[in-house]
């Protein structure tokens, strides 16, 4: 494990997408594929399988998502081939061209920042249950909520964290820490899913009322409104370029089966994630699975200082690779930049980016807002780029006539239903937005 840790860290704390000599393993590969995909959007998956109309409607679109998920990582595994480039938006530019590059590079920087928002989230709503189980000593929990002492305020204590240890942590070039924390978001993914599966043998025993459940879809809308939410979620299209670039083992067939492989992992754990956490709050279930919970169950408090600290020490792997393309834009223009220059860049940018996705967290009233939109933003990147890409591709590529019509109609597909899955996502979000106001 010390090992692929320090795989890890290596591809992801290298801004220029330099991988160096190719040395990672399809195991290593299968472990930061896996690493990158498993996070908050586990949280989610209980509340999308309720709004996807119950458990049947909510596993089968996983399964139809599974395809394009696989086929996309397949397709730039297959485009990073042709390149020189070992980035997502460096294959896109090689591929496409240089304006569906730069649209690339927006879309990537915006959804690097709205999964910053959705992660300082998911600290503030741990923050809130934690600060309930510490008060649960007061008789009364009205009494709690009217006399609960300013300093416990999870806004104020949020913003301590942004101030003290985020941004520190998030300054440097190359965040070397991480070679000591990277396993740690897939322990809380698996730790999650298991407390849920035990919560639910448990709990059913227990209940004291009946809980109410989704059996039929109310509409092909609400059937597919569980899109993003997989999309946020199995999303790890935009390092798989890096990890391709770095295997020892380049052949079609063995990334094909690292595709595979890793894709139906997070297959299982997601879905028994969502499933479980479906059954055992029905209706009820709140978007982040964990503010379901009583705040006292010290099973449920590990649960989430597990993912509050994964996401604490994650946080600046994202800022840094959201920085280097913001950077990269800023001082692409200018001949010389002095090192003094530079820092004070990179800091104005590292101030910059961690003050604004706080704002926005602090007054976003819970994660699936913004999964919402990260779903949308996400279709680009499994969808949307890699079926351009598939076009692009067989316009100079030797391939059989028949063969290259299949596959043009293919990426034609994956353009289309990317489409499809970005509109509908902003649109409900947009609504949903001005419904509140």
């Amino acid at each position: 494990m010390e090992e692929l840790a320090r795989e890890s860290i290596s591809l992801l704390a290298k801004p220029g997408g330099e991988s160096g000599s190719p040395s990672l393993s399809s195991l290593g590969a299968i472990f930061i594929m896996l690493k990158s995909a498993l996070g908050a959007g586990l949280l989610n998956f209980p509340w999308a399988f309720n709004k996807a109309g119950g458990t049947s409607t909510a596993v089968l679109v996983e399964l139809g998502s599974l395809i394009f998920l696989i086929s996309g990582l397949v397709i730039l595994g297959y485009a990073s081939s042709l390149s020189t480039h070992s980035t997502y938006q460096g294959v896109v530019k090689d591929i496409c061209g240089p304006a569906i590059g730069k649209l690339c590079g927006i879309c990537f920087i915006f959804n690097l920042f709205m999964i910053s928002v959705a992660f300082l989230r998911v600290v503030e709503d741990q923050l809130e249950k934690l600060r309930d189980s510490v008060s649960t000593n007061l008789t009364m929990e009205a009494v709690a909520e009217s006399f609960q002492p300013w300093y416990v305020d999870p806004r104020l204590i949020m913003s301590f964290l942004c101030l003290a240890v985020i941004l520190p942590l998030s300054i440097p070039k190359e965040i070397s820490f991480q070679k000591y924390t990277s396993i740690l978001g897939t322990l809380a993914a698996g730790y999650l899913t298991v407390v849920i599966i035990v919560k639910y043998y448990l709990m059913e025993h227990n209940t004291l009322h009946k809980r109410e459940y989704s059996t039929a879809v109310s509409s092909v809308a609400s059937m597919f409104s569980v899109i993003p939410t997989i999309c946020f979620g199995f999303q790890c299209h935009e390092a798989c370029i890096t990890i391709y670039s770095s295997m020892k083992n380049k052949s079609l067939s063995n990334w094909i089966a690292v595709s595979v492989v890793s894709m139906i992992i997070c297959l299982v754990i997601y879905s028994l994630t969502g499933v479980y956490g479906f059954l055992t709050f029905g209706e009820s279930v709140a978007a982040d699975i964990l503010m379901s919970y009583p705040g006292n169950d010290v099973v449920v408090i590990i649960a989430r200082l597990l993912f509050a600290i994964s996401i604490v020490t994650i946080y600046p792997i994202i800022l840094l690779l959201g920085r280097s393309v913001l950077q990269e834009l800023w001082l692409d223009h200018k001949h010389y930049v002095s090192d003094s220059y530079e820092r004070f860049v990179r800091v104005l940018l590292t101030v910059l980016w961690i003050l604004v996705t706080l704002i926005i967290a602090l007054f976003v009233p819970d994660i699936s807002e913004v999964i919402s939109i990260i779903g949308g933003i996400s279709a680009f990147f499994i969808f949307i780029f890699p079926g351009m890409c598939l076009i692009c591709a067989m316009q100079t590529e030797p391939v059989e006539r028949r063969k290259k019509s299949c596959l043009v109609a293919w990426g034609i597909i994956s353009v289309l239903c990317g489409a499809f899955i970005f509109g509908q996502s902003t649109t409900i979000a947009v609504m949903e937005l001005m419904e509140k106001f």
